[in-house]
């Protein structure tokens, strides 16, 4: 009866692992020949506008990658731009990301734009799944030191850069885009 107590218990928290499913992904890309290495689920930071109308918010998302060129490791975050008031092209969702500020725990980490393409950081195929089709990519370089303050901060706020500064907040508990950031970090760190 032991036994067979046991072996149920440990099927159950296997089960649970596995449904979760893995944090990190890795694959080699087949035109440009690196490694890509990323946190499955991005986070998600907001800013309201329901002054304008009831679910009128902009939101981003943003997720670590490495880009490995034979040992050669370059770190980026990706953001997916974009807001769900209708009318807003592409130029316009860039507008104010050239430059970004992302705040982890208060501590200020000054970022700015590597490209908006993927070409910008050397890879043929999208790392992450864009929110709509309609989002802006943006990709920042930054240190491996950076991405681990992201993931172990209790409070992120990102703020854009000019023509108006816009603040963002986390959508909702980050809890598992936060482990996947850590996941990450361990990943690639040798």
């Amino acid at each position: 009866m032991r036994n067979l107590l046991f072996i149920l218990t440990l099927l159950t928290v296997t089960a649970a692992c596995n449904s979760q499913g893995p944090l990190v992904s890795e694959y080699m890309d087949a035109q440009t020949g690196v490694t890509v290495t990323n946190a499955r689920t991005p986070l998600v930071l907001y800013r309201d506008h329901s002054a304008r109308a009831a679910h009128a918010r902009d939101f981003v998302y943003v997720g670590p990658l490495a880009v490995n060129r034979m040992g050669d490791y370059q770190y980026y975050l990706w953001l997916g731009i974009w807001s769900s008031m209708p009318g807003k092209d592409l130029p316009e969702q860039r507008d104010g990301f050239e430059s970004i500020v992302i705040f982890a725990d208060g501590e200020p980490l000054y970022l700015e734009v590597q490209g908006w393409t993927l070409s910008s950081i050397g890879v043929s195929r999208p790392v992450y799944s864009r929110p709509t089709a309609t989002a802006a990519d943006a990709y920042y370089p930054v240190t491996l030191d950076q991405v681990r303050m992201i993931a172990q901060a209790r409070d992120i706020r990102l703020k854009s850069g000019s023509p108006v500064a816009a603040s963002y907040e986390p959508w909702d508990s980050q809890q598992q885009a936060l482990s996947g950031m850590q996941a990450f970090v361990r990943s690639v760190t040798y």
